[in-house]
């Protein structure tokens, strides 16, 4: 798949991107190539432009997650997907693989997260720790295969590793997620968490923005996907 075949919506303030696993979506210590310096040669080329490229980034994915993210090309677009993103008019669902059926097929989940940077790690606990913060999602059973099951799950905070920890919290590990229980990594080193969908008001034109992005093709979320039908 070319570069051009993941852009999922663009215009002159916006261009969101389906990340693949692997991908960071903007620079870290590493120093690895980001899907950040991508798109900016996409924009270079593409545009003619010289010198430096500007792109906003009002949000990110963890590494080895896939799906939707959202960058700017402006400032001002920028400025105001930041207040969006942090407040609650950002819709944001995702797609975990995991191992296990919850006690129900759908709930809340509501824990006190600690965030361990040591190990880049964060703990959901059921009640208040000292410099925790409050973490919140729904989630709903969406499909079954004979050792996985496909949950479907919108955030509504947005904390660091928030459904990894969560999830694993009630004894669910997101397939290929080694760091959060998952016996085994998969072959391409990515999670089974998928950003599938987003909905936001476009900050310019004040239109209503719904995107969706399908998974990685991989045989289990190829079998997912017929399963439920999209």
């Amino acid at each position: 798949m070319t570069f051009e075949e993941r852009i999922l919506y663009e215009d002159n303030h916006l261009i969101i991107v389906n990340k693949l696993c692997g991908e960071l979506v903007q620079g870290d210590r590493t120093g690895d190539e980001t899907l950040a310096d991508i798109v900016k040669q996409y924009l270079r080329v593409t545009y003619k432009k010289e010198g430096n490229v500007y792109l906003g980034i009002p949000h990110r994915l963890d590494r080895p997650t896939s799906g939707i993210v959202v960058y700017t090309k402006t400032e001002k677009a920028l400025i105001r997907l930041n207040e969006l993103f942090r407040g609650s008019s950002v819709k944001k669902i995702y797609w975990a693989v995991v191992d296990n059926l919850p006690s129900q097929l759908e709930g809340t989940l509501t824990h006190h997260m600690v965030r361990n940077t040591t190990q880049n790690k964060s703990i959901a606990n059921p009640i208040e720790r000292k410099g925790s913060k409050v973490a919140k999602l729904d989630y709903r059973v969406i499909s079954s295969s004979k050792n996985y099951h496909l949950l479907e799950v919108e955030l509504h905070t947005g904390r660091h590793h928030q459904i990894r920890a969560q999830l694993a919290a009630i004894g669910l590990h997101i397939k290929g997620d080694l760091k959060y229980g998952s016996p085994r990594s998969n072959p391409d080193g990515g999670i089974c968490l998928h950003a599938r969908s987003i909905s936001f008001i476009h900050p310019v034109k004040k239109e209503d923005i719904f995107i969706v992005a399908n998974p990685p093709r991989e045989p289990l979320w190829d079998a997912f996907l017929e399963q439920v039908g999209e």
